[in-house]
């Protein structure tokens, strides 16, 4: 199945940035609005602690089952918000290097952001996501 999401390059901007700037997709797509994908093991437990990549791959896995729950796959999301409990920005670096390569190429616009706290103990990685299908 083709993703009815359209990623947009913007020829003007700089081509450092490891993803679109912009998305769109049809005016009939149905818009899926995922919570923050959180770094919990089935009975709530905070995985991979003090791990900021270990925490981001554990939040791929998470939204990617509620992309499936909800009828889509990652190549459906339109874009992303990565918060990362850190002001180092190696550590936001390590964890968007996980959430890059999840994505390959379909590299939908992406805020990363450093934030002070995180809702659970030991958590250092969410990632928010918006898809969209078309059914």
């Amino acid at each position: 199945m083709t993703s009815s999401v359209e990623l947009i390059r913007a020829a003007a901007l700089s081509d450092v940035a490891q993803y679109a700037y912009a998305a769109t997709a049809p005016k009939e797509a149905r818009l899926i609005f995922l919570a923050g994908a959180c770094p919990l093991d089935p009975d709530g437990s905070t995985v991979a602690v003090g791990d900021f990549a270990g925490q981001a791959a554990a939040c791929i896995e998470t939204m990617t089952r509620a992309l499936e729950a909800a009828g889509a796959t990652i190549e459906d999301v339109i874009s992303t918000r990565v918060l990362v409990a850190s002001s180092r920005q190696a550590d936001l670096v390590a964890a968007w290097n996980v959430v890059r390569d999840a994505f390959g190429t379909h590299d939908v616009p992406s805020t990363l952001l450093g934030v002070t706290v995180l809702g659970y103990v030991d958590q250092l990685v969410e990632i928010e996501a918006v898809a969209a299908v078309v059914d």
